[in-house]
């Protein structure tokens, strides 16, 4: 591995913002291990980088589940032999009032959103402190910053990503790096998943003006790029038309 080549593991890979990352890192020398439930779209995705000259693998991964979790670093650290950057992008944001009283929902974004982070940092903090070093770049959203109606449990949990890599980042002085990337509306999967009515016509309408998922992706490889010694820690981008 040279000086600038890293292996970064990236969840949610399989569209949007890790796909996207998976392309960019990969193009700019990275190793790239991808995981996602998707397994087809893994494959492709990690196919097409090869053709272009980079380097990638797969592995099925749910991110609620700890021990999946613990898997994909193994197989990731297995693969190349270092873990220096794991990208915990997965989320969910099925968005709805809480008189709606989705209860299902509201766990679904505590599992994958938080506790999918928590597993991240569970699995990868002992690999990245053996090595002395290691870098975790949390995704977030301006929603970490802000409250809007539908959208009080998504804020939460990614308030918590915001409180939990400042946790990290404080805990971790001395070779183990933390940033927060935080997008506003991105072309992405993740409204695919709101049920509520309300909030998925009042979402389609907001998302009108949204940034390319590549966007978010050069944002990730600026915060990677950076050397030992720089830690940026949050980075918030949004399309330039939007004013929230």
């Amino acid at each position: 591995m040279t000086e600038h080549e890293k292996a970064i593991l990236i969840t949610g890979a399989s569209s949007g913002i890790g796909e996207a990352t998976a392309r960019r890192l990969a193009a700019d020398g990275h190793r790239v291990f991808l995981g996602a439930r998707r397994t087809d779209r893994l494959e492709e995705l990690s196919q097409e980088i090869s053709n272009d000259g980079g380097t990638a693998a797969f592995r099925r991964l749910d991110v609620t589940s700890a021990e999946d979790m613990r898997s994909f670093v193994a197989a990731g650290h297995a693969e190349f032999g270092r873990v220096d950057v794991l990208v915990n992008n997965a989320g969910v944001m099925p968005l709805s009032p809480l008189e709606a009283l989705r209860v299902d929902e509201w766990d679904r974004m505590l599992d994958v959103n938080v506790r999918g982070v928590l597993h991240g940092i569970a699995a990868a903090l002992p690999v990245m402190r053996a090595q002395g070093a290691g870098h975790f770049v949390n995704v977030a959203s301006t929603g970490a910053y802000e409250v809007v109606p539908t959208a009080a449990v998504y804020c939460a949990t990614k308030f918590a990503v915001r409180a939990i890599s400042e946790g990290l980042r404080q805990e971790s002085a001395g070779g183990i790096r933390v940033s927060v990337v935080s997008p506003g509306v991105t072309e992405s999967e993740l409204a695919d998943s709101i049920t509520d009515p309300t909030a998925r016509d009042a979402m389609t309408a907001y998302r009108a003006v949204a940034l390319p998922a590549a966007a978010v992706a050069d944002t990730i490889a600026f915060a990677v790029s950076r050397p030992p010694e720089v830690e940026v820690n949050e980075l918030v981008v949004r399309p330039a038309a939007r004013t929230r």
